[in-house]
C-alpha cells in the first residue's frame, strides 16, 4: 500500500486535486492506495500536550504511515518552502520507525515557475534526516492553476503523462526495495 500525503490542510487545494490524480495513477498501475489528507486532522493534535501524548483521533494517521510500503507526498510551495501543517505532521509521527527506510517520492506544485522546486528539495532533506530511501525522479507542476481544471484534470497531456510516469515508478522503487 501506497500512502499519498496531499501536504496542506488548505480548503480546495489545487495540492489535493494533484493527490488525487497521483492516486487514480497508482490505482490504474495496481496499487492499493491510502489518503493521507492533512485537513482531517484532529484539532486537538495542535495542543502543546501532544509533543507528550499524541490525541486518540492521531492514531489513523500514524497507523496509515507505518502500514505503508512507500509514500508519495504531494507538496505545494508556500513563501519558498512546505506548509507548516506538512512540517507539524511530521514531527508528531513517532521516530524513528515512521519513515524509517520507507521508499519516499514526491510531488511539487505552485503556482510559480519552478513547481514547488524549494519546497521538494528541503523535505527531502527532513525525509533524509529520518532515513528514507528517496526515490530519484520528482515531478514539479509550474503554474499549478492552469495545470488542473474545474473536474481536477490535467490541462497539459505532456506534463500529465510525466506525472503517470514518476508516480508507477515510484511505485515500481517501492516493490523493489521490499
Amino acid at each position: 500500500m501506497i500512502a499519498v500525503i496531499s501536504g496542506t490542510n488548505r480548503p480546495a487545494s489545487y495540492t489535493l486535486k494533484v493527490a488525487h490524480l497521483a492516486s487514480r495513477a497508482l490505482v490504474g498501475a495496481g496499487e492499493e492506495v491510502s489518503l493521507v489528507d492533512l485537513r482531517e486532522l484532529p484539532l486537538e493534535l495542535f495542543a502543546s500536550s501532544s509533543y507528550a501524548s499524541k490525541p486518540p483521533a492521531f492514531a489513523v494517521f500514524q497507523e496509515k504511515i507505518l502500514a505503508a510500503d512507500g509514500i508519495l507526498t504531494v507538496v505545494p510551495e508556500y513563501n519558498g518552502s512546505f506548509p507548516g501543517v506538512l512540517k507539524y505532521f511530521i514531527d508528531m509521527l513517532r521516530f524513528p520507525e515512521s519513515l524509517y527506510l520507507k521508499p519516499a517520492g514526491f510531488i511539487g506544485l505552485a503556482s510559480g515557475a519552478w513547481g514547488g522546486l524549494r519546497a521538494v528539495e528541503q523535505l527531502e532533506m527532513i525525509f533524509q534526516y529520518r532515513h528514507a530511501h528517496l526515490y530519484g525522479r520528482r515531478v514539479f507542476l509550474p503554474n499549478i492553476s492552469e495545470l488542473i481544471d474545474g473536474e481536477g484534470q490535467c490541462t497539459d497531456p505532456a506534463l500529465g503523462n510525466r506525472l503517470t510516469e514518476m508516480v508507477t515508478g515510484f511505485a515500481a522503487f517501492c516493490r523493489r526495495l521490499l
